[in-house]
């Protein structure tokens, strides 16, 4: 792993040094080069780990395949919280939004001549489900009908799973619950279609080493499409000249570059090298909010910042151990000094914005209680306590965080812990390994619905990873699934939250804005809650 980081490490030096050598070669900043051709130049963080869309499971790799792949709908720009058609052109529901019709367009087609057909859809659904796949995020399809009992192996005819196509251009979805949202969700990379044709050309449906998502073998059904691809270097896609709606997508293409260092990011755009950076150092943001910069974004989301605890890691599986670790941090401090960038302590996992749904008072501070609980576990003063890490992945802000947290259970609690620092690669298969003691993770939630981003922490959740069993929280979920009354709704998951404020599963640190620098020349870039920015209604303005 530490070989690994540093062959890492040096790419992503020697990737910085060549922008920069570029850059004195000519007086001319290579944002304005590019964006006369088109071509918007992204920071991204890591290096992603796959493009295949069953597999990915970060942002770094959303961000692109948000760009390749169109699912039924898409990301409305207008208004986040409704979907715009995407290979659907239209859609409907029964009374009770169990069942959803989908009709597609006729004329969605691959970037290899097929068209994009309703059975597409049921070969990448059936994918994805495949137990033999091992899809981490398999469980986002458990609300259709049979979904869950077929990637368990407990039935194995596809056929049973609730999604049918009546013909090419018509998709039925029989849910096992009420979804209002549920055509919100279908925008979702991993809810994608798939070309049988391309994927089998190179292996078999549920052969995870399959390279039908490479380069040279990608065929995707989206705006743009791949053009090259140089490991912690750079992915460009083109556009895609024979998307369906193609007049109206405005960029040439895009580039993106796995830049992980937040302040080597901030130099390649204050350099003219990026238009758009993912994130920016958090003791920077007042300065450029002092003089109102006009590059400085600062947008809400529905982002919680928290640490998942594996719980089956003593002394992390001691509960007062985790209350007194909780209750020893001074969110409020962390978010003033540390982060920096308006965002909010936070109280538990969902965070205010969603409608209906009171999110949970900050956590405050509580140094002697903490001591109290510490005590109470074994460890009074901090004695006797075994020394574990935190893991992270390669990032300056993550860093200062951790070390914030490392100082003050430190001085608060008499405990020392280390800081585990990897790249993207390597620190996403500790986490979805359970390969941790402590592990920083952030969400952005993309659903409007309360119920799915809870659901997550479940038994068998998808993004369970601390291998949390809480029998009152899974009772709650199941009570809140078959609930179709709203508040009473709301009232149940608000309890199951609840619960895991009380075992921490996770413990909060604060509730995300998303502060990042932006070329002021890049046009229909929209702020949005769920920080998703279709660059197909992107373009440059001088």
């Amino acid at each position: 792993m530490i070989a690994a980081f540093r062959t890492f490490a040096n790419l992503a030096t020697i990737f910085a040094a060549a922008l920069a050598l570029a850059a004195c070669g000519s007086g001319e900043r290579e944002t304005d080069r590019a964006a006369a051709e088109g071509i918007i130049l992204i920071g991204n963080g890591g290096e992603p780990q796959t493009l295949d869309p069953h597999l990915a499971t970060g942002n770094p790799e959303a961000h692109i395949l948000n760009e390749m792949f169109e699912g039924l709908t898409v990301a409305n720009p207008d208004d986040p919280a409704t979907p715009a058609p995407g290979v659907a052109e239209s859609w409907e529901h029964d009374g009770s939004f169990t069942s959803w019709t989908f009709h597609l367009r006729d004329n969605a087609t691959w970037t290899n001549g097929d068209p994009v057909v309703a059975g597409d859809f049921l070969y990448a659904w059936q994918r994805v489900l495949s137990p033999e796949l091992g899809a981490q995020d398999s469980s986002a399809f458990y609300f259709i009908r049979n979904a869950e009992p077929f990637n368990l192996g407990q039935i194995s005819d596809f056929s049973q799973v609730g999604v049918r196509a009546p013909d090419d251009r018509t998709l039925v979805v029989d849910l096992i619950r009420p979804v209002p949202t549920f055509p919100f969700l279908t925008s979702a990379p991993i809810m994608s279609p798939l070309s049988q044709r391309a994927v089998e050309a190179h292996g078999t449906m549920t052969d995870r080493q399959n390279p039908w998502a490479t380069l040279e073998n990608f065929v995707t059904n989206g705006p743009f499409m791949m053009k090259a691809w140089t490991v912690n270097q750079m992915i460009e896609l083109e556009k895609n000249p024979d998307y369906w709606d193609a007049a109206n997508v405005r960029l040439n293409g895009a580039r993106f570059f796995p830049v992980d260092n937040v302040g080597t990011e901030e130099n390649l755009f204050q350099d003219g090298r990026l238009h758009v950076t993912g994130t920016i150092p958090p003791d920077k943001i007042p300065g450029y909010r002092d003089r109102q910069a006009p590059e400085l974004v600062s947008d809400p989301m529905l982002a919680p910042y928290f640490y998942y605890v594996n719980v089956e890691r003593p002394p992390l599986d001691n509960v007062l151990v985790r209350r007194a670790l909780s209750l020893a941090i001074d969110r409020q401090m962390l978010v003033d000094r540390v982060v920096q960038g308006g965002q909010l302590p936070a109280g538990g996992y969902m965070p205010p914005g969603y409608p209906d749904y009171q999110a949970a008072p900050p956590i405050a501070v509580h140094v002697e209680e903490a001591r109290r609980l510490l005590a109470e576990a074994g460890y009074p003063g901090g004695e006797g306590f075994p020394r574990f890490e935190i893991l992270i992945n390669t990032s300056e802000a993550h860093r200062k965080i951790a070390e914030a947290l490392q100082e003050m259970w430190r001085t608060n609690l008499g405990i020392d812990v280390g800081i585990y620092n990897q790249e993207w690669r390597v620190y996403l298969d500790a986490l979805l390994g359970s390969d941790f003691a402590l592990a920083r993770a952030s969400l952005v939630m993309t659903d409007p619905d309360i119920y799915s981003p809870l659901e997550a922490f479940t038994t068998d959740g998808s993004r369970n990873m601390g291998k949390w069993k809480n029998p009152r929280f899974n009772q709650l979920m199941d009570q809140a699934e078959g609930e179709t009354d709203i508040p009473r709704r709301n009232a149940l998951l608000q309890q199951a939250e609840q619960v895991m404020i009380e075992d921490l599963p996770i413990i909060p640190i604060y509730w995300g804005r998303q502060n990042y620098l932006l070329d002021p020349q890049v046009r229909g870039w929209v702020p949005n809650i769920y920080s998703r920015h279709p660059l197909k209604h992107v373009y440059f303005e001088n």
